[in-house]
């Protein structure tokens, strides 16, 4: 056995090596991270290759228009250019060239040599163009002109975080023979795995393979599929004729592998498959795939099985951005996000509220966390008004209806296509909270969703397809039951329409608990703490919490703080609570107040960090006393790049306060460096009066970095966006809303109260003694006035009071008698609040009140 394995593992370096010695025209993948050039505006001509860009910014990619950025509400929108050289030899120009990139937002239109080669619309999903008509021998110019403006016929055309612009994810430089395997064009599956309940399957493998060429041939793919260890454990080969200027699949079926190990959380092993495409003896490409052998369940009684045992996954909601990078994080970073999540003893992330990075997906696989991955259909609260980012969720303009269901359904392809091979992923969410729209909408939205779940099943009958955010409307227009998994957010968890709803279910958003870091050490459930909710049903498949990072936010900071990891990638006490409770690791102690005395300055890791772009490190500076205790004295600290090559988002230097958005906080401040130069790198953590502390690294993968010579980092001072903006008119918030009550009479749920039809209501039960109804607009506004529609007619007394976080109340209203159908009130002076109760004292000692419609008039306040 040990001898076959060995004579097995000498015929794949063997192949590996034919890779290099016969496949001289073959695949080459090269990071094109480095050296670019940027300018934020429109630049007429900058496609040119005579532009001249000798005064623009040198940088390295991921990048965003917004760098540096701390949470701050406003961003700008407009246009950003991208330049940089790439030079091609002969043998390149027998190939074809593509550009790669793994995401930029929003809309990207790609130049070569002055040359348009192609666009892309949407800013979450990876995009391939194809610049081999345009390219040279010789130095070839690329030009990307990026924009982030809204828009109509785009997915999404609202939501709550910022939409800021730029190539924000990698880009590669891919070099294909002219007949090659397509981009991400080979899918795996296990399609006899259930059947034999994981003892052994068979493994499939479609190959699209495409030819550029004038003239077509026989050729073979090889599979082969390999174990952790890299030992060949089953191969398939066929031969099929590929015409010229033509593509065809592949499909092939291994034998069955006997004693596969599966991919679980707690065992997150993976596999993967080698494709080699060859013309006779000659091979011309290859690709390799990583996969893992697991199957799903979905029941609408007993929940979620995972390899044929039922399992109730606690997940977290997970956002892209970072402190200072906003979204242009790197891969690295991506894994540190999902490493944190299971360190608190999560074992599922859910995607909010757009497709992710194909390495997020891939962190996902390798950490052991299913992986919900969402489409970037979605809306919020606000004016439904187009041009800004509370627009209808669906276009209310009857000229924008085609293209944005066309661009809908595209990066859903984009996004299955991408993903599919990732074990972790174990559902396709369509949307989240589409009710967010224009009333009018709600056929097309129900509409388009039917047709979003008709393609993925087409694109992968091997999962199943999910409604995130489901939990409006309620009565004839309900979506929760279009797909095969239904998600609710909020009081969706509690609404009696939604329990045992006859589908697979989920709580796909809980908690909503504001808070800066520290804290409080404590769960934040939210809706799931209403009715204990947070143990569990029988019938639901699981839970994810809201949030787990803060996340910048167009509501401003107390919509963003909403993470049980600040901004900077720092744990706030709700997540060691977690950590406690999921992953038994004790919190520690809590840093008190003292006598500061120096400084530590700690990285997470210090070698082989490569200057790729791909790679970072995050540094994290401690306030100690003299004998070494954490202090929560939060004096300003200021990370210093003493020598080698290295940058922060505001250049070589950054500098943490307490009351800035560049925050020290509990007595600790954290950031990511990155560097795009090879070399040693020394940074000081510094703070007057206090002992100094330092931390060495060394960068890698890059030309070495010479002082004085190569390109230097510029800095970058933080300001915060401003934004050019009219006077605000008062807004309408309410309609979808989360709404809570005391009781509710069968049939008259609280969601009744906020659904924009008149003749359905709220009641309580009539043994209720204190009735109330709460309203949470879920973001902090200037509150000026209520408005509230009373469906039957109502005699007796009732006040109005409204809080910020539902632990102090100000009363606004206490109403003595009341005899009519609409109450209104309006304040002299704006309220900050978020929740608005209405409470009926008398209770059954009158009729009971009836709420048809609750509205607020606000604005979002200047930050």
């Amino acid at each position: 056995m040990k001898k076959a394995i060995w004579i097995g593992w000498c015929w794949l370096c063997g192949v590996v090596w034919g890779v290099q010695a016969m496949n001289t025209d073959g695949r080459e993948v090269v990071n094109l991270n480095r050296e670019w050039t940027y300018q934020r505006g429109d630049h007429p001509g900058a496609e040119r290759t005579d532009y001249d860009d000798s005064a623009w910014e040198h940088i390295g990619l991921p990048h965003s228009f917004s760098i540096p950025y701390f949470l701050w509400k406003d961003f700008y929108t407009g246009y950003g250019w991208y330049r940089r050289i790439v030079v091609l030899d002969k043998r390149d120009l027998r190939r074809e060239i593509f550009l790669e990139f793994d995401g930029v937002f929003q809309v990207a239109e790609v130049y070569m040599n002055g040359h348009f080669a192609g666009t892309h619309e949407g800013g979450y999903t990876g995009f391939n163009v194809r610049l081999t008509p345009y390219v040279k021998e010789g130095k070839n110019n690329i030009a990307v002109r990026v924009n982030n403006l809204w828009r109509g016929d785009v997915a999404p055309r609202g939501g709550e975080h910022v939409f800021s612009g730029g190539i924000y994810r990698n880009v590669r430089l891919v070099k294909k023979p002219s007949v090659h395997i397509d981009w991400y064009g080979t899918f795996v599956t296990t399609p006899t795995l259930a059947a034999h309940k994981g003892r052994s399957s068979s493994v499939r493998v479609q190959t699209d393979v495409r030819n550029m060429a004038d003239e077509g041939g026989p050729y073979e793919l090889r599979v082969q599929v390999l174990d952790e260890n890299r030992h060949i454990v089953t191969e398939q080969k066929a031969v099929r004729h590929v015409e010229a200027q033509s593509s065809v699949q592949f499909d092939l079926v291994t034998d069955e592998i006997e004693g596969v190990a599966l991919w679980h959380p707690s065992h997150p092993h993976l596999y993967s498959v080698v494709c080699s495409l060859y013309k006779g003896r000659k091979l011309v490409d290859s690709e390799e795939v990583a996969f893992g052998f697991r199957w799903f369940e979905w029941t609408a009684d007993k929940g979620f099985f995972l390899n044929g045992k039922h399992f109730f996954f606690r997940g977290a909601n997970v956002h892209q951005d970072h402190a200072g990078w906003g979204d242009a994080v790197t891969e690295e970073a991506m894994r540190r996000d999902v490493r944190m999540m299971k360190e608190a003893g999560f074992d599922m992330i859910r995607g909010s509220h757009y497709p992710h990075a194909p390495a997020f997906s891939d962190a996902c696989d390798r950490e052991g966390m299913l992986f919900w991955s969402e489409v970037s259909f979605w809306g919020t609260a606000g004016p439904k008004v187009d041009g800004g980012w509370t627009a209808s969720a669906y276009p209310v303009k009857e000229q924008d209806i085609e293209g944005f269901e066309r661009n809908v359904l595209r990066q859903l392809e984009e996004m299955i296509r991408i993903h599919r091979n990732h074990p972790s992923v174990f559902v396709w969410s369509m949307c989240n909270e589409p009710f967010f729209t224009d009333g009018k909408t709600i056929p097309g939205v129900k509409s388009l969703l039917k047709k979003m779940v008709d393609t993925a099943h087409r694109l992968d009958p091997t999962r199943k397809a999910a409604v995130g955010g489901a939990q409006r409307p309620l009565g004839k227009d309900r979506i929760d039951g279009i797909g095969d998994v239904a998600g609710y957010n909020g009081d969706g968890a509690n609404i009696a329409d939604f329990q045992q709803p006859g589908i697979p279910s989920v709580v796909t958003e809980y908690g909503s608990t504001t808070a800066g870091r520290p804290g409080k050490y404590m769960a934040g459930w939210g809706d799931l703490g209403r009715d204990e909710g947070w143990k569990g049903r029988e019938w639901r498949s699981g839970q994810a919490i809201w949030c787990g990072f803060d996340h910048g936010s167009i509501f401003g900071e107390n919509m963003a703080r909403m993470g049980i990891v600040d901004y900077f990638r720092l744990p706030k006490r709700a997540w060691y609570w977690y950590r406690n409770e999921y992953g038994h690791g004790a919190p520690p102690v809590w840093p008190q107040e003292g006598v500061p005395a120096r400084l530590c300055l700690e990285a997470s890791k210090t070698t082989g960090i490569l200057a790729d772009g791909t790679d970072d490190v995050q540094l994290v500076v401690t306030v100690l006393d003299r004998d070494g205790r954490e202090l929560s004295n939060s004096p300003d600290v200021t990370l210093s790049v003493l020598s080698g090559p290295g940058e922060f988002p505001t250049g070589r230097s950054i500098t943490f306060s307490a009351d800035s958005d560049i925050r020290i906080a509990d007595g600790k401040a954290a950031m990511a460096l990155r560097a795009y130069y090879a070399g040693h790198t020394v940074v000081e953590a510094s703070s007057s009066g206090l002992e100094s502390g330092r931390v060495q690294l060394e960068f890698t993968g890059a030309p070495e970095y010479e002082e004085g010579k190569s390109v230097q980092v510029l800095s970058r001072p933080y300001v915060r966006f401003a934004a050019h903006r009219v006077k605000p008119e008062l807004q309408t918030y309410g309609p979808n809303s989360p709404t809570f009550a005391s009781t509710s009479a069968e049939g008259y749920s609280p969601g009744r109260a906020t659904d924009g039809n008149n003749s359905t209501y709220w009641k309580p039960q009539e043994s209720d003694a204190a009735p109330y109804l709460t309203l949470d607009v879920e973001r902090t506004l200037d509150l000026y006035g209520v408005r509230v529609l009373f469906a039957e007619h109502y005699v007796g007394t009732f006040k109005v009071e409204l809080s910020a976080d539902q632990v102090n109340w100000e009363i606004m209203s206490s109403v003595g008698e009341w005899e009519d159908a609409w109450w209104k009130s309006a304040w002299k002076r704006p309220v900050k609040a978020r929740f608005i109760r209405f409470s009926f004292p008398d209770g059954p000692q009158r009729k009971c009140p009836a709420l048809a419609e609750v509205e607020v008039q606000g604005i979002l306040p200047a930050f």
